[in-house]
């Protein structure tokens, strides 16, 4: 029996204030998964498990004598290492002057209306299932926000948000649906940004950056584009990111920035120089999650569930057709805590997140859990 507290306070509208942390409300679940004889195995929260690079731990060491403040800006050679790994990994040609570092990717992605100057009461337009950040961003610059993969539908728009691979559902937007999106807001002045930070785990399609000239054409006028190392490097616990594009909007973020005192920390900012410059990791890491995956999507569809989208990312979007919330109570049941798909929009009602970011055995135990 599904005893646990309805999350009715995920349905809450944002426009009269922020909602609960929707992980606070999945608590009572995670405490139920912990009952479970051999322990919870925890594919809710993306949080990486494996260990950061030992050339980003040397790194963060080396520059752990930083007495003196680091800049807004961050040094120039952190600036270089993205302008490297942007032309390197995706083919985009960005000049470092048009980089910004950020503490992490979701401050970045919580503050940039803000940043841009958005006027209070503007329409920020999120993808129809989305990351919930997006939305929180749009509430606390005072604006509203429409969940819609349509941005043309939104002729007042403000701004746009692109977010592919997508989070939850790991879908990957088509480098022509990107390229129709960003001609329509080029024609009313209205930005594009696009969170990126999955981009380099493509399994059965290959993310294209909103940068890529295939999309953006010869200038990355009215674009720009979040990264971050947290899956990549199994970073989240330095807090480091990065926005870049268009030079006149990275001019605009970063002035805010050197007033409100947003730095990256001067050893996080040498560990990120490492990281970027070392891709030899990031595809161990990758093979990581490939291997995690096909154990994962296994027992999904043998245990009924149907997989959608999900060509790419960290997570499994699926089904089987009932309410998200009775899906996550049996899963609790299993010693298993899983993603409502609630948490990220209405159209989400009947689906799950299940997130690759456990150990090797914690995914044969959840294999396991699923075959008795």
């Amino acid at each position: 029996m599904n005893d646990a507290p309805t999350p009715a306070a995920t349905t809450r509208r944002l426009a009269s204030g922020l909602p609960d942390f929707p992980w606070d409300v999945l608590a009572p679940y995670g405490d139920r998964a912990r009952t479970h004889a051999d322990g919870i195995v925890d594919l809710s929260v993306g949080t990486p498990v494996d260990p950061t690079p030992e050339s980003a731990q040397r790194a963060l060491a080396e520059a752990a004598n930083a007495p003196g403040y680091p800049t807004a800006a961050g040094r120039p050679e952190l600036r270089e290492a993205c302008a490297r790994w942007l032309r390197r990994s995706l083919g985009v040609d960005v000049a470092p002057t048009a980089i910004v570092p950020s503490i992490g990717s979701k401050e970045m992605v919580a503050a940039l209306p803000r940043l841009l100057g958005l006027a209070p009461g503007g329409i920020v337009v999120i993808p129809r299932i989305a990351y919930p950040t997006y939305a929180v961003g749009a509430v606390l610059a005072g604006c509203s926000f429409v969940a819609t993969d349509e941005p043309e539908s939104v002729p007042d728009a403000a701004m746009v948000w692109l977010n592919s691979p997508g989070n939850p559902t790991g879908a990957v937007t088509e480098p022509g649906r990107m390229a129709e999106i960003v001609a329509w807001a080029r024609a009313r002045g209205v930005p594009v940004a696009s969170d990126e930070c999955y981009v380099e785990l493509g399994w059965e399609a290959e993310p294209v950056s909103l940068l890529h000239p295939s999309v953006a054409g010869d200038s990355h006028e009215g674009l720009l584009v979040l990264h971050s190392l947290s899956k990549r490097s199994n970073f989240a616990g330095y807090r480091f990111g990065f926005a870049a594009g268009d030079p006149d909007l990275m001019r605009d973020v970063l002035a805010v920035r050197k007033h409100a005192g947003m730095m990256v920390p001067l050893p996080v900012q040498a560990a990120a120089i490492a990281a970027l410059d070392d891709d030899d990791h990031a595809a161990e890491q990758k093979q990581r999650y490939g291997r995690r995956r096909r154990v994962v999507r296994a027992a999904l569809e043998g245990a009924g569930f149907r997989i959608e989208h999900s060509e790419a990312g960290l997570y499994l979007w699926t089904t089987r057709d009932e309410p998200c919330w009775d899906t996550v109570a049996w899963f609790a049941d299993r010693g298993v805590l899983v993603t409502p798909g609630d948490f990220y929009g209405p159209q989400g009602a009947r689906h799950i997140r299940v997130a690759m970011t456990a150990t090797d055995d914690q995914v044969a135990a959840f294999a396991g859990r699923l075959a008795s």
